[in-house]
Parts: structure tokens; C-alpha cells; sequence
């Protein structure tokens, strides 16, 4: 059987398909791929392959193929990446053969990365997906992060259709746009119009769960501290935290919070803000719901 075997893995290194979904009113989230544009990319490399991608971050990843041929393709930020020993450019479709080597390192753009293959990575489908929640413990390789000497089993090869060459994808340095949130008018006039025309600036703290910001103008310094009745919280939602700290939730979120909601980002900009690497600067744009929708139906980002 043809296999991978790890030999690098950072620590928030998983197995993510498209995503669980259906199940948050039983306290799962859906997880899936931090960006999901990355990982569809990596798919169209391919011309389709395995539903199921290994996300990586900024530690990178390296890994050896035991047992057989197959084909693998890899997207997201901008990476270093090595074919046997051989730089090769970012992103990429490769042929490989037992006993090769692939080392990824981290590159001058992005947090996340995504490879797939032609062929089904062999973990259990759980809740009908193979994604890992590392918050609940559960889906892809035992519930947990991939490390150093595992060994991932690879499935029949699927069948791929015609592929496109992998070519680079420029990161758009724009506003994140948003839609205001539920809790808005809890806020004052000036403390939403400095929401809007102050920059933020992405902490260290930043993980599958959220993206808690710097509030270095003091937009929310001065805010009540506000605690609500806990209720769903839905990726993209921006919490402003109890000392004045914004926080983006992201997909392994909570399935509640009691946190005022100030907007949500848009679908269309949440790949982005998860590829923003700490001490990026971020300023939000407001847009209508049905603005945000057209973006969607449009595939626009």
C-alpha cells in the first residue's frame, strides 16, 4: 500500500476535508481548511484527487513516500518547498515515487499551506467527515496533530480529469470587509466609526480557534465591559473580549459565546484574514449583507 510517513510536522499540523457540518447544535463545530480557497486550489493541481488535505502552518512539513507512486499538489501563502533535495517553485504539482522526499519551509507570506494527493488518505470518516476538531479531539489522525512518525495510509488512486498548471496567487493587501453583527448598537456611534478607520494588528494569539487582534489606537478602550446571555457564534464573527481585545473566531470556534459580536467577517475575506500573519496590520470595511452574498454566488475574494 502506498503510504506517507512524517518526518516534520508543526504543531498544528492536521488532516482537513471540505468541513463537518450539521452538528454545531451538538457543541461540534465544523472545522475544515483555514482557507479554503488554498485548498480547493490545490485540488483543481490536481484535477480533483482525495477530499482530504494535510493543512500545515508556518513550521512546515516534511515527509517520505513508502510503497508506491503517486501525485501530489500544494497551495497556500508562499512556501519553500523541496523535492529531493531540488527547490521547487510554489505552488506545485508533483510525481512521486517511492522513497522520494518532500520538505516544506516556511516562506517570506501566509500561516497556512495545503497538500493533497491522488489518492484518499485512509482515516476514519467520523460524523461524514475526515477533518480534525483539535478542540473536541475527534476526525482525522486520532482526533489529534500530525507528528513526527506517523504513517498515513493511502487509499485507491481517484480519478483525476485534465488539470490546470499551478500558478501563484497574489495576497490582496485590502480591508477586510464585514457586515455589522448582532451587538452592534451596543456600541457607541464613535467607538464604531474608529472600528472602521483605525487599524488593528494580528497578535501572536493566533490558532484554528481565533485571531485576536491589537487594539493599539484604543478603539474599545474606553467601552463598557459587556457580558451577554451565551448564544451561536458562526466563523468570521468578531467578539470584543471583556478588556477591550477583538477577537476573530475562526473554524474550530465555540459553539457559543457570551461576548458582544461587533460584525462578521464576510466569507469571501476570512481565507485572507487567516492567511495575515502576526504584526499584519488590519483595517475593516462595512458591507451590506446582500453585497456579501453576491461576492459568494460570484466566487469573488
Amino acid at each position: 500500500m502506498t503510504a506517507i510517513r512524517i518526518m516534520r510536522a508543526g504543531p498544528l499540523t492536521t488532516l482537513q476535508d471540505a468541513g463537518r457540518f450539521g452538528y454545531l447544535r451538538h457543541g461540534i463545530s465544523a472545522s475544515g481548511p483555514m482557507d479554503r480557497a488554498a485548498y480547493n486550489r490545490a485540488g483543481t493541481w490536481l484535477g480533483a484527487g482525495g477530499s482530504t488535505a494535510i493543512e500545515f502552518t508556518t513550521a512546515g512539513l516534511g515527509f517520505v513516500v513508502e510503497g508506491g507512486s503517486l501525485a501530489a499538489a500544494c497551495d497556500g501563502g508562499s512556501f519553500a518547498l523541496r523535492h529531493n533535495g531540488k527547490a521547487t517553485d510554489w505552488p506545485a504539482r508533483l510525481t512521486l515515487q517511492h522513497g522520494d522526499v518532500v520538505e516544506i519551509a516556511p516562506g517570506p507570506a501566509g500561516n497556512y499551506g495545503y497538500l493533497r494527493f491522488d489518492h484518499e488518505i485512509e482515516v476514519p470518516l467520523l460524523l461524514g467527515s475526515r477533518s480534525t476538531n483539535l478542540v473536541a479531539g475527534l476526525g482525522g489522525f486520532d482526533g489529534r496533530a500530525l507528528r513526527t512518525g506517523d504513517r498515513l495510509d493511502l487509499g485507491a488512486r481517484v480519478k483525476r480529469a485534465m488539470s490546470l498548471h499551478p500558478r501563484p496567487t497574489t495576497l490582496v493587501a485590502a480591508p477586510i470587509r464585514f457586515i455589522w453583527g448582532l451587538h452592534a448598537d451596543l456600541f457607541s456611534e464613535d467607538v464604531r466609526q474608529g472600528f472602521v478607520t483605525s487599524a488593528f494588528v494580528v497578535s501572536q494569539r493566533i490558532d484554528r480557534m481565533g485571531a485576536r487582534l491589537e487594539d493599539r489606537s484604543g478603539v474599545f478602550a474606553g467601552s463598557p465591559i459587556l457580558s451577554l446571555v451565551s448564544d451561536a457564534v458562526v466563523p468570521g464573527d468578531i467578539q470584543i473580549l471583556g478588556d477591550g481585545t477583538p477577537i476573530v473566531l475562526m473554524r474550530d470556534h465555540q459553539p457559543t459565546g457570551g461576548y458582544p459580536r461587533i460584525g462578521t467577517v464576510i466569507d469571501a475575506d476570512l481565507d485572507r484574514l487567516a492567511q495575515m500573519r502576526p504584526g499584519s496590520a488590519v483595517r475593516f470595511q462595512s458591507v451590506t449583507l446582500t453585497r456579501a452574498q453576491a461576492l459568494i454566488r460570484a466566487g469573488q475574494s
